[in-house]
C-alpha cells in the first residue's frame, strides 16, 4: 500500500480536534485523500484546510459516531468522492472524569456509544468496503487503559476493554477467512489533547492526563505507522508497557497504588471554572486544533517508540557487535 500510485484514501473519526486532528495532519503531508469524520464543524473545516494546504484533500463529514447509519453514509461519501478506501482509523471518543457513584446511567451510555460503538460502527462500515476487495487496514486507536483501568474513568476504561476484546475476535475471523484485510490496535499513554479542557467532570479541580503526557503527534506518528507495518498490536511510550506489564504480574498491588495516588493524578491545582462547558451530549464550539493546556510538560517524541520503529537496525546493530564479540574473543585465544 505504500507503494501504491494513487494518493491512499484515509478515513479518520474524531478528526476535529487531538489525536485525530494530528493524525490527519500526518496523512495530509503524504499527500492523502481524507474524509474526516466529527460532529465539531469549527474544527473539521478547520482539519480541512490544514488537509489542502499540506498538499492532500478532504472531505468534511458531520456525523456522531455512534449512529451507525451516519457513519455508513460517511463511507459511502468518500468513496464516491475520492474511491476506495485504503485505510480507516477509528479514534472518536467520549469520557467522563467522575467516580463511577457520581455518575448517571444515561452518562454511562453515552460514553460507550460513542467510544466502543463507535469504534464497531467504523469498522463495519470499512469492512463492508474492503471484504470485497480482500484488502485495506483498520487501525483501532487504544489506551494502556484498555488493560489496566484506573479510577474516575470507568466508562471510558470499559469502552477501552471492549474495544481489545472486539479486536481481537475480529482478527480471528480474518485469519479463519484468509483475508489481506488487516486490523491493529495501538495503545497510547497519557497525552496532551483538548479532552481534558472539555471532558464531563464532577471533581473539584481541572482535570489532566496522567503523567508522564505526551504530545498528540507521538501518537499520530504511530498510526499511521502502524497502517503501512503488519503488527498484531503496539504499544506507544514506557508508561503504556509499563502499565500492561504491572497489571499482568502484580494487578492487586496495582489497585491499592492507583486508589491512592490517581484522584490527585488526574487534576491540576487549578479549580473547575463555573461556566465550563462539556462535551459529553454535543461538541464545545470552536476550532481546539491538537494540543490541550500541557505543551509545556508534554514530551515530543517517545525513545521507547524509537526502539520499536527501529528494531532492524538494533538486530543489525546486535549481531555486528556479536560478531565482533567472537572475532575478539577468536583472536585472543
Amino acid at each position: 500500500m505504500a507503494g501504491s500510485r494513487r494518493p491512499r484514501v484515509v478515513v479518520v473519526t474524531g478528526a476535529s480536534a487531538g489525536v485525530g486532528r494530528a493524525t490527519v495532519r500526518t496523512f495530509a503531508e503524504q499527500g492523502a485523500r481524507i474524509g474526516l469524520i466529527a460532529r465539531g464543524l469549527d474544527g473539521l473545516e478547520a482539519a480541512r484546510q490544514e488537509v489542502e494546504a499540506a498538499g492532500g484533500r478532504a472531505m468534511v463529514l458531520p456525523a456522531d459516531v455512534a449512529d451507525a447509519a451516519a457513519v455508513e453514509a460517511a463511507a459511502a461519501a468518500v468513496e464516491a468522492n475520492f474511491g476506495p478506501i485504503d485505510i480507516w482509523v477509528n479514534n472518536a471518543m467520549l469520557g467522563t472524569l467522575a467516580p463511577v457513584k457520581e455518575l448517571t446511567p444515561e452518562e454511562v451510555r453515552r460514553v460507550t456509544e460513542v467510544t466502543y460503538l463507535g469504534y464497531v460502527h467504523g469498522t463495519m462500515a470499512a469492512l463492508r468496503r474492503m471484504l470485497p476487495r480482500d484488502r485495506g487496514v483498520i487501525v483501532q486507536v487504544g489506551s494502556a487503559l484498555a488493560y489496566r483501568g484506573i479510577p474516575l474513568q470507568a466508562p471510558y476504561c470499559g469502552a477501552k476493554h471492549a474495544i481489545q476484546g472486539f479486536n481481537e475476535s475480529l482478527r480471528c475471523e480474518l485469519l479463519h477467512d484468509g483475508s489481506k484485510v488487516r486490523v491493529t490496535m495501538v495503545q497510547m499513554p497519557a497525552l496532551n489533547t483538548p479532552q481534558f479542557d472539555w471532558v464531563k467532570t464532577t471533581l473539584p479541580n481541572h482535570p489532566q492526563p496522567v503523567p508522564p503526557i505526551y504530545q498528540p503527534e507521538v501518537a499520530a506518528r504511530a498510526i499511521v505507522w502502524a497502517a503501512d507495518h503488519p503488527r498484531r498490536e503496539l504499544n506507544v511510550g514506557f508508561p503504556t508497557t509499563l502499565a500492561i506489564l504491572a497489571n499482568k504480574i502484580a494487578p492487586g498491588i496495582l489497585d491499592r497504588y492507583l486508589a491512592r495516588t490517581n484522584y490527585k493524578a488526574q487534576q491540576t491545582d487549578r479549580p473547575v471554572a463555573p461556566d465550563r462547558a462539556n462535551n459529553l451530549w454535543a461538541p464545545v464550539r470552536g476550532d481546539h486544533g491538537a494540543h490541550g493546556d500541557f505543551d509545556k510538560r508534554a514530551y515530543a517524541v517517545s525513545p521507547q517508540w524509537w526502539l520499536i520503529t527501529h528494531r532492524g537496525w538494533l538486530a543489525a546493530g546486535a549481531g555486528m557487535l556479536g560478531a565482533a564479540s567472537t572475532a575478539l574473543w577468536r583472536r585472543r585465544r
